[in-house]
């Protein structure tokens, strides 16, 4: 059974004026919501000039699925996180971008999927498409009930070292922050 809801637009805000979500579809299938977007945003100048010094940079995307109520605030049903490290090896001048259900830690420990790129625009762009991520499980979802969801993509600032945390605390320099709200759509013959 494939059903595709679309998102439809509430409000589409960038918190910063770098970048915007460009497009945010969802799927449900039977065994649960898959959100598909693409980015689009210019990495800061500051947090670009740590990363070709060897400083890695830590990313989060979270999507939050909220069940509308009339008599109360809207309910969570379902969220998911995910955690990106983009860093330079100076050494062999290559990018690498890895992506894991769990915030990577320099211990080497978890579960994480690496990529390798040539250039950082290449590793951007990787960052910036998102396919089928499972979102929420089939039973979290109400088909008879509307939903809104909210996805946010940041730069993770408690990742940084130390000096960096310091420093970045009320520069602009180091904000990047998209997000976006849109009511997910009620299939065809439901209330």
């Amino acid at each position: 059974m494939l059903i595709t809801l679309w998102v439809l637009p509430m409000s589409t805000r960038a918190e910063t004026s770098r970048g915007e979500v460009a497009e945010l579809r969802l799927q449900r299938l039977d065994d649960g919501i898959y959100l598909s977007t693409s980015l689009e945003f210019d990495l800061p100048e500051l947090a670009e000039d740590a990363l070709r010094k060897g400083i890695p940079m830590y990313f989060v995307m979270e999507a939050q699925v909220m069940r509308d109520r009339w008599y109360w605030s809207d309910r969570l049903v379902a969220e998911a996180t995910r955690y990106l490290r983009l860093s330079y090896q100076p050494l062999t001048r290559r990018w690498r971008l890895s992506t894991s259900a769990s915030p990577i830690t320099n211990t080497g420990l978890g579960v994480a999927l690496g990529q390798n790129f040539d250039d950082l625009e290449d590793a951007l762009s990787a960052m910036q498409r998102v396919s089928r991520w499972k979102i929420a499980e089939a039973t979290a979802i109400d088909t008879d009930a509307g939903h809104t969801i909210q996805f946010r993509f940041r730069l993770d600032m408690s990742q940084l070292p130390r000096p960096f945390q310091i420093g970045a605390v009320g520069r602009s320099g180091w904000n990047l922050l998209v997000s976006r709200t849109g009511r997910l759509a009620l299939p065809e013959g439901a209330k």
